[in-house]
């Protein structure tokens, strides 16, 4: 048997059930035909590569055992006794790393058992996940599972919306009620959380000698699908059944996508962002994308807030905006507190937007997510007098005639935003509320 062959069967060994040193021997030895003197060594620092981690892929494995100085050893000295007397193969079933245990997600072993989870045949199960690709290859939008459109941004910059088609849609927000929602996100964190919002993001830092803000750069394309797929490795899902939920939930864009914009767009910028939503990445668009980039951040918004910790700082996170504050201990180190935090990030593979990163001191408007924070909480006076014209404006010349971005549903639209001021200002909400009762709706 070639080395290649036998590192393959081993692998397939030791993920075959429970990953301790003494169950790993037990089963290795019993592909082998014995227990050889080198097992035991190579099984502990096999546990010890892999203890506490998300469960690895068989490839994974392999890279282990091939660069394995033990093995390696063995192979020279043994390679022709080395045989396979008992084929295993690697048990479907849940192992989450010890985090996740206590955490009630449904218990899904087999790709069939996914199928039947979300109501699907197992072809219909492989056409939605499209690991293999077929919706970036095809040029009929009928055979695609997304709707596209590009926007344009106020920095100049493009962002593009990915619609998941109904059905799909369906499947993601199972996933989403069922799986993602009972996994607690990290406490920095308030986009897309239940119970959280901008206010809770922006209150700790109200007040403050000085907030720095900083903003990542293609937050959703960033998140690759192996990083999705690990997520759901780490919940306890065989390999086959992660692979299969985040196909469903990550996308990759069509070429064609970019060729036909409503309105003009650099040439670098088309070649950019072809090959950065290319590969498959979370959609911005579908319903489970938040709640992943959340996930998937967790380990960044650990090491940011034990840093903020470390020096008295307050650290919160929406989406891709991220705030720090703190007192005049703060203001002193804040540039190199800056250096240090944009150098984590890039270690945890994000990238900053560096010129969106704003010191705020108290002597300036100090501002997040469209809300001052100098004093109290408070909307912004610019945001506030535009919403307040187009309001009077609709009453006198007619809703339609400020709907100027042709919003499908403009009523909803500036319902929501009075809303929000209402939240944020009650006083102010009330008069714009008071506005908004006055327009004729036809």
């Amino acid at each position: 048997m070639s080395r290649s062959s036998l590192l393959r069967v081993l692998a397939t060994s030791i993920l075959a059930g429970e990953p301790t040193v003494d169950h790993i021997v037990v089963r290795v030895s019993r592909t082998l035909g014995r227990t050889w003197r080198w097992l035991p060594p190579l099984s502990q620092r096999y546990v010890k590569a892999f203890a506490g981690r998300t469960r690895p892929r068989r490839r994974d494995v392999v890279q282990f055992l091939r660069h394995d100085p033990g093995f390696l050893c063995a192979w020279s000295k043994h390679f022709h006794e080395l045989w396979v007397e008992q084929w295993l193969t690697e048990q479907q079933r849940m192992q989450p790393v010890a985090a996740a245990e206590t955490w009630a997600v449904p218990v899904i072993e087999s790709p069939g058992a996914l199928a039947d989870w979300l109501g699907l045949r197992t072809v219909e199960l492989q056409w939605f996940a499209d690991l293999k690709g077929l919706g970036y290859k095809s040029s009929r939008p009928k055979l695609r599972h997304y709707h596209y459109r590009i926007l344009a941004k106020q920095s100049g910059n493009i962002r593009l919306i990915e619609a998941p088609k109904p059905r799909l849609k369906e499947l993601q927000r199972q996933i989403l009620a069922q799986i993602l929602e009972r996994i607690p996100p990290h406490p920095a964190v308030h986009g897309f959380v239940k119970g959280r919002s901008i206010k809770t993001f922006v209150a700790p830092h109200v007040g403050q000698r000085v907030v720095l803000r900083m903003d990542l750069r293609d937050f959703f394309p960033s998140f690759s699908a192996a990083r999705i797929q690990a997520i759901f490795r780490t919940l306890g899902y065989p390999e086959s059944v992660a692979d299969l939920l985040g196909g469903i939930c990550t996308n990759a864009t069509p070429r064609d996508v970019w060729s036909r914009p409503a309105f003009d767009i650099d040439l670098s910028q088309v070649q950019e962002a072809r090959a950065l939503y290319s590969r498959p990445h979370l959609p911005q668009g579908a319903p489970t994308s938040p709640a992943l980039a959340n996930l998937c951040a967790y380990r960044v918004d650990c090491r940011l807030s034990g840093l903020a910790k470390s020096v008295g700082v307050e650290y919160t996170r929406y989406a891709d905006d991220l705030a720090f504050s703190g007192n005049e201990a703060f203001e002193r180190c804040v540039d190199r507190f800056s250096t240090h935090v944009a150098a984590i990030l890039l270690e945890e593979g994000f990238a900053v937007h560096f010129r969106k990163t704003r010191v705020m001191r108290q002597g300036v408007r100090q501002h997040l997510a469209g809300l001052v924070v100098n004093q109290h909480m408070n909307v912004m006076r610019p945001d506030f007098d535009l919403l307040k014209a187009t309001l009077t404006n609709c009453i006198r010349l007619g809703p339609e005639s400020q709907n100027r971005d042709a919003h499908p549903r403009f009523r909803s639209h500036l319902e929501g935003r009075v809303g929000f001021v209402e939240m944020i200002n009650p006083v102010r909400g009330r008069r714009l509320r008071t506005i908004f009762e006055q327009i004729q709706w036809r």
